[in-house]
């Protein structure tokens, strides 16, 4: 039943009746389907869209939103149910109503028929007819939809089906400003449609948008430019909200439109006055930067530039007050970065044009401007401040390009270097303690402005140095005087240059800052000299101190040249200043700054050995549940601090008997406490100690694992005497296998130490490792077993076979785990558990493919018939039904080897010969042919080469036999043509390089 209610009998018409098409088409007609309602929407549905609405009601409401966008029909429920009163307050259901709509002018608009059409531009008609009503008024987010519907229309029915969009648009405009403001909104969405460059478009797309603004140029441009000047005219004073987005309109659309349209004495005028509106001003200055950003000619670029320029400062705007309101400084900031960044343009397009004069013109302009860059740059507002960076930055590559340099450019470049390192400074507001979004912005502003000194020092770096060196001697030596803020920028501009003069050092970059020109040696040398000696380490504030560490460690071979400073240095970090610091911050950096310094410095660092650990033998104390995590430390702290102490031991110089005493002290606090934490843990009844105890164990392995990485080729475990020391915590640590919850935690912690013992030891491991295999094969699921078959790799790539009984042993055993874990009954729909399943199954084919490169194939030749044949036709199946192409690639890589060592004439593995020709050969022909194979994925192409690779391996053993069996037998069964079996084997009897790329080539034409 039709729906109808009463409005205004002023239709607009006119506004969407295309005489060239609709000449036939009666007013009356049109105006039953604007105001008939022969729709209804499903109100249960509807319900959904509301923001209280539960899951399942807004399930429904998708599902029918679903419904409507696929449905012949929807569009035009939508656009009816849209202009419906009885959804006028209903801001969710009309938003909806649009969503649907868009989708139709996205996907199908371009092919309906004029009916259809006309549905469309009556529906746009009737919304602005209410746009313009005094109670027709939308919210923001409707009104914006609302404008990119009518684009969306528009980009597919101008010029062609609707050339007279604009004349109609502008006929339907009223002094409204509610309709003015969807007038102008309509206009963004063109611009965001057609001219946006941050949008990607198809070259269909591009062509489009390139004939609608030729057409729009051509056809309605200066008259569209008349009608904003008028609206900006009549809004400035009773609605300059709409007058804002007006600019905002003519800065979208100036940047393709005749300049002479917008930069006149009418326009500029206005806009001149509007810099002065406080509600005006800051769109105002938005538009004139996009007038100065219009692409055009350099000269006539830089006359633009100049002459807003001038006619800006004359008014005073660009020099204004110091008390001057932030967001409206940070738009000029922009304006002037503006200003600078086009003028820089110009000179550089000029200069290679040999155009003397104009070059000249364009350098004096841009060297006027400087002076407003640092005013901008120097303001203490940070957002206004880095408005002008990327002025700044081109300023100087405009330098680098200039020799010789004038005086006033080096007096500009000396200015901007102190303005750089003023900003740089931490202010008065910045809370250390409790770092937010401002302080975020400003370490985000910091990186700007080291660029910018970074800069300066590739162009000038004796300036550079110069002004650090007299900042860092001036501010040291009296640090007790001077505020945290200067302490720190002194600091921190030494440790910058560290990477600002690589540039002209060409050691630098390698850390060698120390060697080079001698006048910046010398200097470094001094301020470093001067940083170690004055204990401004002392100073104690959380910034201070950890710009003093990172710039000690930053600098550290530094201490190559004086190793005196070195105690002194280590006694910071020692005590209060550095791993017993109030901050939490400072002792967390500075565990892991001291482990860099000490494996930089370890030659240096025999004499302060035992004091260092006597000093942290107090902070290596295990965290544990009992003493409430209460430690300076964290347990990833520590990591850092066993590994330094470790290092130290293992790398000095005395005996092996003073090492071992050494290692023992270092390791005694885990050996004591873990088999008490491993009791606790089975005991413990409460689930969060439990878990608490676990984290615990797994870290007491961890530690330890981190004191073997100071063994190394030269400092071997055997040769520091510390084999037993470890051995011992190995035997502790086994024990943990059998706990009976939180097995991946413990388990990875005990994988981990096992791992570093392999790698440090040679044969004292391999009686532990029939308990390993004991204890973590007992019920292991997916996981475990895939982190498992790493160690057994490790094992083989080491010893290869001299475990090669051990490995004849466990290897069934090993192998009939895993096909446990990858049958064992799981619900499909467990994403976790088939990534596992597909993660052990990979890490199966590697421990095969390792056994098979590490002469260790013996230990599959060896096994029971049945059981080798099982194992095999896992490889087969890997190589071909998996659509895993690593694996693919794997199993093709495993049974080529297996070709290689038991293929020939004289093989001795039963059965191996019919394996090759039933199974191997035919998987290099099928796995290719499967849909999931595609030939045209970078992983499956490496699969495909390794295929290839293993048929070759067939024809080298078996030589002509295979070529006969192929030519007789086995590609006849593929309906090959006795051409194509000829060209297939004279092809596999080719260079391998070339046997490849006709392998794909083949399957790419039998795929096709």
């Amino acid at each position: 039943m039709a729906v109808i209610y009463s409005c205004s009998a002023c239709t607009p018409e006119v506004l969407y009746h295309n005489q060239q098409t609709y000449n036939n088409r009666s007013i009356e007609n049109n105006r039953q389907w604007v105001y008939q309602y022969i729709f209804s929407m499903d109100e249960d549905a509807l319900r959904g869209l509301s923001p209280a609405a539960d899951p399942q009601t807004q399930a429904r409401a998708l599902q029918y939103f679903e419904q409507l966008k696929s449905a012949d029909d929807g569009w035009k429920i939508c656009a009816e149910s849209f202009m419906n009163p009885h959804y006028s307050s209903n801001d969710h259901v009309r938003f909806f109503c649009l969503q649907v709509v868009e989708h139709f002018l996205k996907e199908r608009y371009a092919n309906v028929n004029m009916e259809e059409q006309q549905m469309i531009r009556t529906m746009i008609g009737q919304y602005l007819q209410l746009q313009g009503s005094s109670a027709g008024s939308d919210r923001s987010f409707i009104r914006n939809k609302m404008g990119q519907v009518i684009s969306l229309a528009f980009i597919v029915d101008y010029p062609h089906r609707w050339p007279s969009f604009f004349s109609d648009l502008s006929q339907a405009l009223t002094p409204s400003p509610q309709l003015v403001d969807i007038y102008l909104r309509i206009f963004l969405a063109i611009d965001s449609e057609v001219v946006d460059r941050d949008i990607v478009h198809t070259s269909q797309e591009i062509q489009r948008n390139t004939l609608i603004k030729d057409t729009m140029r051509d056809q309605c441009i200066p008259q569209l430019v008349d009608t904003w000047y008028q609206i900006m005219i009549t809004y400035q004073t009773t609605n300059p909200e709409v007058c804002c987005m007006c600019l905002e309109v003519v800065g979208k659309y100036v940047s393709w439109i005749d300049i002479n349209l917008i930069a006149n004495d009418k326009v500029v005028a206005a806009l001149l006055r509007f810099m002065s509106e406080p509600l005006l001003r800051e769109s105002a200055c938005d538009c004139i930067l996009d007038i100065i950003n219009k692409g055009m000619d350099s000269i006539a670029k830089t006359k633009l530039v100049e002459s807003f320029t001038s006619v800006l400062e004359s008014q005073g705007i660009l020099s204004p007050p110091e008390d001057e309101e932030g967001d409206f400084m940070a738009k000029l900031s922009k304006l002037i970065n503006g200003i600078g960044v086009n003028l820089i343009l110009s000179w550089q397009k000029l200069s290679k044009t040999g155009d003397t004069e104009a070059t000249e013109i364009a350098l004096q302009a841009l060297e006027n401007k400087v002076p407003l860059m640092f005013r901008f740059l120097g303001d203490e507002d940070d957002d206004v401040s880095s408005g002008v960076t990327q002025f700044s930055q081109d300023y100087i590559a405009l330098l680098k390009q200039m020799k010789p340099i004038s005086q006033k450019q080096r007096q500009n470049m000396e200015g901007l270097l102190y303005t750089v390192i003023k900003k740089m400074k931490y202010d008065e507001s910045y809370n250390f303690e409790h770092e937010g979004e401002e302080e975020a912005m400003f370490q985000e502003y910091r990186k700007q402005l080291k660029t910018t000194f970074t800069n300066l020092a590739a162009l000038d770096s004796d300036l550079v140095l110069l002004t650090v060196h007299t900042c860092v001697t001036q501010t040291l030596p009296h640090w007790e005087k001077r505020e945290v803020c200067d302490i720190e920028i002194a600091i921190f501009l030494l440790y910058t240059l560290g990477e600002a003069l690589p540039v002209s050092i060409g050691t630098a970059s390698q850390g060698q800052h120390f060697s080079g020109e001698s006048n910046k040696v010398t200097a470094l040398q001094e301020m470093m000299r001067l940083l170690a000696t004055s204990r401004v380490s002392c100073q104690g504030h959380t910034a201070v101190v950890l710009q003093f560490f990172e710039t000690v460690v930053r600098y550290d071979k530094f201490f190559n040249c004086e190793p005196q400073h070195i105690p002194d240095i280590v006694m910071a970090f020692t005590d209060e200043r550095g791993f017993r610091h109030p901050s939490s911050q400072v002792r967390s950096r500075t565990s892991y700054l001291f482990s860099r310094f000490v494996k930089s410095l370890r030659s240096h660092m025999q004499p302060f050995l035992e004091d260092i650990l006597k000093r942290i033998q107090g902070l290596l104390v295990i965290n544990t549940p009992d003493n409430g995590y209460q430690q300076l430390m964290s347990g990833e702290d520590q990591l850092f601090l066993y590994e330094t102490a470790g290092s130290l031991i293992v790398n000095s110089t005395l005996p092996p008997e003073k090492k071992q005493e050494l290692m023992k002290q270092l390791l005694s606090p885990i050996a004591t406490k873990f088999e008490g934490l491993l009791a606790k843990f089975v005991a413990e009844t409460d689930e969060r100690r439990k878990l608490a105890y676990a984290h615990s164990i797994n870290m007491s392995t961890a530690l330890a694992s981190r004191v073997s990485k100071g063994f190394s080729n030269s400092q071997t475990m055997q040769l520091c005497g510390c084999v037993d020391t470890f051995t011992h915590l190995l035997r502790i640590f086994l024990q943990a296998l059998n706990a009976p919850t939180h097995r991946q935690q413990i388990q990875t912690g005990v994988r981990q130490y096992l791992h570093r013992m392999v790698v440090c030891m040679e044969k004292e491991i391999l009686p532990f490792v029939p308990v390993v295999m004991e204890n973590l094969l007992k019920k292991p699921d997916a996981k475990e077993l895939h982190d498992f078959i790493p160690l057994m790799n490790q094992l083989i790539m080491k010893f290869k076979r001299d475990i090669g009984p051990f490995l004849q042993k466990v290897f069934m055993p090993l192998v009939q785990a895993i096909y446990h874990a990858l049958t064992t009954p799981a619900d499909a729909l467990d994403q976790e558990t088939a990534e596992e399943r597909k993660m052990l199954r990979r890490s199966y084919f590697l421990f095969l493919s390792t056994l098979v490169s590490n002469n260790s194939v013996d230990v599959l030749g060896n096994q029971d018939m049945q059981n080798l044949h099982d194992v095999l036709v896992t490889i087969v199946q890997g190589a071909v039904d998996l659509p895993d192409p690593q694996s693919q690639k794997m199993c093709f890589s495993i049974l080529r080897k297996l070709v290689e060592c038991w293929g020939g004439h004289d093989t001795s593995i039963p059965g191996f010969l019919e394996f090759i020709y039933d199974s191997i050969l035919p998987a290099c022909f099928m796995a290719p042919l499967k849909p999931t194979f595609d030939l045209n994925d970078g992983q499956t192409s490496l699969a495909l080469g390794e295929c290839a690779l293993c048929l070759k391996s067939v024809l080298e053993k078996r030589g002509e036999e295979c070529i006969s069996y192929l030519q007789r037998e086995y590609l006849p069964k593929l309906q090959m043509s006795p051409e194509q079996t000829q060209e297939f084997c004279q092809a596999l009897q080719s260079e391998s390089k070339l046997f490849r790329a006709f392998f794909k080539s083949f399957f790419l034409k039998a795929k096709s």
